[in-house]
């Protein structure tokens, strides 16, 4: 029964906290509707743009420039008007030419591609073992090996048939089509680089030049006009010489090859070749060769890839050659033409979604990244995570419903995605499944949503967190685009290191994007849908690894996040103070601090800590704890690092408060307090020692000490977007506030702090200024009617009509509870504290109420003289005599001021008051004063005795 009630606590616990949570973030997230409106809307918009965007291409590529070309076929002969118009190819440039309907295309012969005269290649080869003849001038060069060096030499000669060129162009000066086709039995040319389809033969278009390669030339240049279906040609035909070179091995082919290609040569000028030919072990019972030559042609520093349309001709070389070495010469083997299959109209289209393609969705979706990660970042380098865990926030409420947020915000984001670019049509959505979408997009989110909460852990500053963040994303969708996409193209690449890259969760969605595209893409010229559930067993789809990888991070990412997330160590500050740590904290184990140390930090000069020692020991002996704080023996040690000895914070404090005690801490900086407070407040283990709050434990009841403690941290820790009435709604329900109690306790905390009546309760905490945000502050750690209030200069900033009523709402409020206050104002101490304790070095120096205290350490007392400035000297002797070791510690313009010790007869009031009579019997006083010693006084005396002997010590 007892376990099961201790769980039932549990769970209410963590549902009460996740409660409060969840409407607190509910009511922050409809500060920022607009915000979380433009996030999930943001594909949208970027849908729409790219709707837009490709409205405008496809109506530009509809204009004259890109249709089809059209040309005048009639005219009227008194006005010169255009009668008839004429639509198609013959009258269209080479970008016209793709959206022309060609229901028969032409007949084009197969031409070589033969370099420019200032090109070729022929002396340098000599150079590099290769044999040629240098005397003719601008040959064609063919690089030749094989073997069987005689037969592949006999073979190079053939390669260019030696016939009369009249015989084969007809009537001179003209051509038609059947003429043209008499090229099929030479090697015809052009220096013009090839064109993408075969609609328009570059080499042919008018004012063009035809090169006829030959062995030997024995005509000269000549024009030929004509038609060739239907297109007009006026050509200048020119022979070539073509020269065969040999070559060793295909090794120094292929070197001169690449040196002659302007961009394999770093060289202005060229050395090109027609092409290479390794016949191997060709013989008369067999033919077996390999055609080399240069794929792409770089002219003016562009480049123009190679088609079939220049390849055809080079492989009809070699065969004729071959042909008529076992046949004789007069033996064809004839490349008549080459042929397109007729084509329809085609609207030009530039496909933008093909353009960007997984870069740019990849992008999209990783955008949410920054966004959770500088959401996460806020709370942390502005102490809300930290100040909301002071009230009892367990980490596993605030993960709950932080990822919660984060996966509806991207479940959001990509469903408004997907139906926009489902409904304006993009293939990479409307083709493929939706369920593999779904379970591919679900994934990711979420293992994106654990990669910012891992992020976030190393990470202190928005700033920074935002910049790393966007690197990432920006990066590694770069880095696909332009280095994994080679690889999952490339097929010979290892299976295993491309898994390995794609453990980086972007390279993952990138590679998931970019098979959708690809089977959206196949899907859409095929008329078939992209891709299904059966194409995951498909080796070449990656899209199966994808998601088994991004479930295992997901799973394995998760708990690491958390713990990390967990890790006190983490946390960048504890707020009481300004001290910041990075010590662990070592759990609290009696054995171990025993072996650690055996010193009792007890001076028995300091007969209030003795007293304030054997008090506890009482309370503790007679278990009467009831409406009290008692801290017994409360150590803290942080481990030194790096060789330095450990750091003894907190040195055995023993303390005793009562309810309706205001007790304050004052001592210097560094002194403790702050590691004080934070393991009152749960943030810090003790290291040896405990402390019990009404009876509850602090190393086993935090959890119900929450619930019974308020906290007001020196520095205002609010959500600027959040009312105050939504503050204190927000920290009552962690104090287990619900209905009407709920609201009449933040009305009357509103009230209090005189934020209910201006109307400011009610307002965004951006509007308040210092003062209302400090009252706030104050009002959110009353909440609840807490049995221990922990508060750090709770009235800093405020003004003096503020401060005073502050004041007077802590006086009322200490009726009910324990008030443990640090400040640096005396003047605070003096007017709220019952007791005060002066702090210094990790323990008491000394305990006690204001004037106890001041009786006790003062010391002396303070007299002030004032008289006419040449009386001075009179005065001080007047004293030093009836004062036996007064000292003189201010005189400007006549008014001296003298410490006088209270030991002794000169220190007595008596004695003082006698003084002054002297005084003014001796010269004229115009004024003085009689003043015992303030707190101040005391705590500076107090800390420079306790310096002073820890130097001796």
């Amino acid at each position: 029964m007892a376990a099961g009630s201790c769980r039932m606590r549990w769970l209410g616990r963590f549902f009460r906290q996740v409660h409060a949570l969840l409407l607190k973030n509910l009511s922050f997230q409809r500060r920022n509707a607009m915000a979380n409106v433009a996030i999930a809307a943001f594909p949208a918009f970027l849908c729409v743009l790219l709707v837009a965007i490709q409205t405008v291409v496809d109506h530009e590529l509809d204009r004259p420039p890109f249709r089809c070309g059209c040309a005048c076929v009639r005219s009227d002969g008194r006005t010169g008007a255009c009668v008839a118009t004429e639509c198609g190819v013959q009258y269209s440039t080479s970008t016209q030419a793709l959206s022309c309907a060609v229901p028969t295309p032409p007949r084009w012969p197969a031409l070589v591609q033969v370099p420019d005269a200032r090109d070729r290649a022929l002396t340098p080869l000599h150079q590099a073992r290769c044999s040629g003849d240098p005397s003719e001038p601008r040959p064609v060069a063919v690089l030749i090996t094989g073997q069987n060096r005689r037969l592949s030499e006999g073979l190079g000669k053939g390669l260019f048939p030696d016939v009369p060129v009249s015989y084969y162009l007809g009537m001179p000066e003209t051509t038609n089509s059947s003429s043209l086709e008499k090229l099929s039995t030479i090697v015809p040319g052009t220096s013009t680089l090839p064109a993408h389809v075969l609609f328009i033969e570059p080499g042919l278009v008018p004012n063009g030049t035809l090169y006829v390669i030959q062995r030997k030339c024995i005509w000269d240049s000549r024009n030929v006009s004509g038609n060739s279906d239907t297109m007009p040609l006026q050509l200048d035909v020119q022979c070539v010489q073509g020269v065969p070179l040999w070559c060793d091995n295909s090794e120094v082919i292929n070197r001169h090859l690449f040196k002659g290609y302007k961009g394999g040569n770093k060289r202005r000028t060229s050395n090109e070749f027609l092409a290479g030919y390794d016949f191997l072990d060709t013989s008369k019972r067999k033919f077996h060769v390999h055609v080399s030559y240069n794929s792409t042609f770089n002219r003016d520093n562009g480049q123009h890839p190679m088609t079939v349309l220049r390849v055809a001709r080079l492989v009809n070389m070699a065969s004729a050659a071959y042909l008529r070495f076992l046949r004789g010469e007069n033996v064809e083997m004839r490349l008549e033409y080459l042929k397109e299959m007729p084509k329809a109209a085609v609207k030009i289209r530039l496909d933008l979604t093909t353009i960007l393609d997984a870069l740019f969705f990849t992008w999209t979706v990783q955008l949410l990244l920054p966004v959770i990660l500088t959401c996460l970042v806020y709370e942390k380098q502005h102490n809300l995570r930290l100040m909301m865990k002071m009230h009892g926030l367990k980490d596993g409420p605030y993960w709950l419903i932080s990822y919660a947020y984060f996966l509806s915000l991207s479940a959001a984001f990509m469903m408004f995605f997907v139906i926009f670019g489902s409904f304006i049509g993009l293939d990479i959505f409307r083709l493929n499944s939706y369920s593999i979408q779904f379970a591919f997009y679900f994934l990711y989110t979420n293992l994106q949503i654990v990669l910012a909460f891992l992020f976030a852990s190393f990470f202190s500053s928005v700033r920074s967190a935002s910049v790393i963040s966007y690197i990432y994303v920006f990066g590694s969708s770069l880095l696909g685009q332009a280095l994994l996409r080679l690889f999952i193209e490339d097929t010979t690449f290892p299976r295993k290191w491309l898994v390995t890259m794609e453990l980086v969760p972007g390279f993952a969605l990138y590679r998931g994007i970019y098979e959708l595209a690809d089977y959206a893409f196949a899907g859409r010229k095929l008329g078939k849908s992209g891709m299904q559930w059966k194409d995951l067993n498909n080796p070449i789809n990656g899209m199966k690894d994808v998601l088994v990888l991004m479930s295992v991070e997901w799973i394995l990412l998760l708990p690491v996040a958390f713990l990390l997330d967990h890790r006190p160590a983490w946390h960048p500050l504890f707020l009481f103070g300004s001290m910041s740590t990075k010590h662990s904290s070592p759990s609290w184990r009696p054995d171990k601090m025993k072996q650690r140390s055996r010193r009792v930090f007890v001076d028995m000069a300091k007969p209030d800590v003795f007293l304030e020692r054997k008090v506890v020991k009482k309370l503790l002996k007679e278990m009467d704890m009831r409406n009290m704080i008692i801290c017994h023996n409360l150590k803290k040690v942080y481990p030194g690092k790096n060789g330095n000895p450990d750091k003894l914070a907190v040195k055995g404090l023993s303390l005793a408060l009562r309810k309706g005690q205001c007790f304050g801490m004052l001592g210097p900086n560094g002194a403790g307090k702050t590691s004080f407070i934070n393991m009152m407040i749960g943030l810090v283990s003790p290291t040896c020692g405990t402390a019990y709050i009404h009876g509850m434990d602090l190393r086993r009841d935090m959890n119900e000490i929450y619930a019974n403690i308020g906290v007001c941290p020196q520095h205002d820790l609010l959500w600027e977007t959040l009312t105050g009435r939504e503050h204190l709604m927000f920290y009552g329900r962690m104090k287990n506030l619900t209905g009407a109690d709920l609201m009449k306790a933040v009305d009357e905390s509103l009230k209090s702090v005189n934020l209910f009546h201006s109307g400011f309760g009610d307002k965004s905490v951006s509007k308040y200024s210092g003062g209302m945000k400090r009252r706030l502050s104050v009002a959110i750690a009353l909440i609840g009617n807490p049995k221990v209030v922990y508060m750090d200069e709770p009235s800093t900033g405020l003004d003096t009509t503020s401060r005073s009523n502050l004041w007077k709402v802590i006086k009322r409020a200490k009726k009910n509870c324990t008030i443990i206050l640090t400040t640096h104002s005396m003047e605070e101490a003096e007017e709220l504290c019952d007791r005060v304790g002066i702090f210094v070095d990790g323990n008491f120096q000394c305990l006690g109420t204001t004037k106890e205290l001041k009786a006790r350490y003062g010391g002396v007392r303070v007299l002030t003289i004032t008289t006419a400035a040449e009386h001075e000297e009179a005065v001080e002797r007047v004293v030093a005599r009836r004062c036996p070791g007064a000292e003189k510690v201010y005189g400007v313009g006549g008014t001296q001021k003298f410490e006088v010790p209270r030991r002794g007869a000169g220190g007595r009031l008596d004695g003082v008051l006698g003084a002054v009579e002297a005084a003014r019997r001796t010269v004229p006083v115009q004024g003085w004063g009689v003043a015992d010693a303030t707190l101040e006084d005391v705590f500076v005396r107090v800390a420079k005795e306790a310096h002073a002997f820890d130097v001796l010590s």
